[in-house]
């Protein structure tokens, strides 16, 4: 019996002995299938699943890990707390002198080619160098279009590819809401308000080549005056909705809807124009941007570099994925495919890229969301048109978010009084709540308060800042 039981123990001993042995050799080949270099990104970018899966494929070292996340307090509260940040970050190009600036980019001068200036256009390669040294590489640009729902501008009897001034633009502001619908929608976008300053001429920012000294003349440059006047005049008359935020639910629904009617945007909206607001596919067009006096110039409205954080541990495989996402033909036909506007010549200057009438979404389908124009045309000559000279703060993330607290008061004010009117109007009309009730009046907002005043106290509080920050403000 002992014998027995002593051959039991053995064998018994000798099968877990095996199994250890096998959980340990499936841990080996479980560590093997996961001995790659994880890298995370946080991006927005509509098409960078599919540009993972072609840098993962022609990198088997390399596991990407995506966040789909936009804005920057996310990024600012992983850099403030010191963990959590990612190796590799979309950041648009307004945003990317404060953290080059503040030494939150990693310098990536040594390890870019000698000619990627000449592969890049002069706008954006220039966007992510700050004094002499590189801190990210070109994503796509944001030349200015005009993006329009042509079928409820014909129902408003105007033609959009007439429209060349600011007159013409107001015009049928007026004509479109003789049908109920707004021309645009603006609830305080800095972004967008900054775009037109500088389509106007407009410089209201001077910064130093080494970012340290500002000048700031948002009060008194002619540019700034010229828009900030004619867009009062839009948002007094009821001509633009000024209670839909750009991106929200309800921009979204009244945009589907053709509620509102136009956007005026960077070449990257094509893409996000799919993703967002699908069920208008067919009824948008594109055509250049109106100016003040119909000259052709235009603007830059968004575009973004891709960089390396700096409290990265891995920068030789974040840079890779830099590389291949903006500099690799892979890379870039994947986000151009996407709707993306390159950034790139090659690109540029393919009659492929200039004749394609279609954007392909996230289940690879090709969507004619123009009605078969070639959009790209039309954006490439807007690129040409782009004026140069205008400068960005090197704390700009700063002063857009302020801009919402100061200017945006502004908005508040007129999105109160366009509330207030609306009732007033239903109830003089008769109409009732759902339950049959008669409407009861709003409250009339207090005193006006404009575009104007909302950006004499943006310019008190950026050179207060300034200044807390060691900027010398001039």
């Amino acid at each position: 019996m002992r014998r027995t039981g002593h051959r039991a123990i053995k064998t018994a001993t000798t099968l877990a002995a095996s199994l250890l042995a096998m959980s340990l050799a499936g841990c080996g080949a479980v560590a093997a299938q996961d001995n790659r270099t994880v890298i995370s990104v946080w991006s927005w970018e509509p098409s960078m699943g599919k540009v993972i899966s072609r840098f993962e494929a022609a990198n088997p070292d390399i596991r990407v890990e995506w966040t789909n996340i936009s804005g920057y307090e996310n990024l600012n509260t992983a850099i403030q707390d010191g963990y959590g940040t990612p190796d590799v970050a979309q950041i648009e190009y307004y945003a990317l002198p404060q953290y080059a600036v503040s030494g939150q980019l990693l310098d990536i001068t040594d390890r870019v080619g000698s000619d990627y200036s000449n592969f890049f256009t002069p706008g954006t390669w220039s966007s992510v160098q700050l004094a002499g040294r590189v801190y990210g590489q070109p994503m796509d640009s944001g030349p200015m279009a005009f993006f329009y729902n042509k079928d409820v501008f014909e129902q408003a009897g105007v033609d959009a590819t007439q429209i060349k001034t600011w007159d013409d633009y107001y015009e049928a502001a007026k004509k479109l809401k003789k049908i109920g619908v707004y021309i645009a929608a603006d609830a305080g976008d800095a972004s967008f308000y900054a775009a037109m300053i500088w389509l106007a001429g407009g410089r209201p920012f001077h910064t130093s080549q080494d970012g340290k000294t500002v000048t700031i003349d948002v009060n008194g440059d002619a540019g700034t005056q010229r828009f900030t006047e004619f867009w009062q005049k839009m948002i007094d008359e009821g001509l633009v909705d000024t209670t839909s935020t750009t991106w929200s639910d309800r921009w979204k629904r009244r945009v589907g809807s053709g509620t509102i009617a136009s956007v005026f945007s960077g070449a990257w909206m094509p893409s996000l124009l799919l993703s967002n607001v699908p069920g208008a596919s067919g009824l948008w067009r594109v055509t250049t941007m109106p100016t003040a006096d119909g000259e052709s110039t235009n603007a830059e409205s968004g575009g973004s570099a891709l960089c390396v954080l700096q409290l990265t541990r891995k920068p030789d495989a974040a840079y890779r994925f830099v590389d291949f996402v903006t500099h690799d033909e892979q890379g870039i036909s994947a986000r151009v495919d996407g709707g993306a506007f390159p950034a790139d010549y090659a690109t540029l200057d393919s009659e492929e890229f200039l004749d394609k009438t279609t954007i392909t979404n996230d289940r690879g389908i090709e969507i004619p969301y123009f009605g078969g124009q070639k959009f790209n045309r039309v954006l490439s000559d807007a690129a040409e048109d782009v004026s140069a000279g205008y400068q960005y703060l090197p704390f700009e993330v700063y002063a857009r978010n302020d801009f919402k607290s100061t200017v945006g008061d502004a908005y508040d004010w007129a999105g109160d009084f366009q509330r207030y009117t609306q009732r007033e109007e239903a109830i003089k009309a008769g109409q009732t709540d759902s339950e049959g009730n008669p409407l009861q009046s709003l409250e009339k907002p207090g005193k006006k308060f404009s575009l104007a005043d909302g950006l004499a106290a943006w310019q008190k509080d950026l050179k207060e800042y300034g200044n807390n920050q060691g900027f010398t403000i001039q």
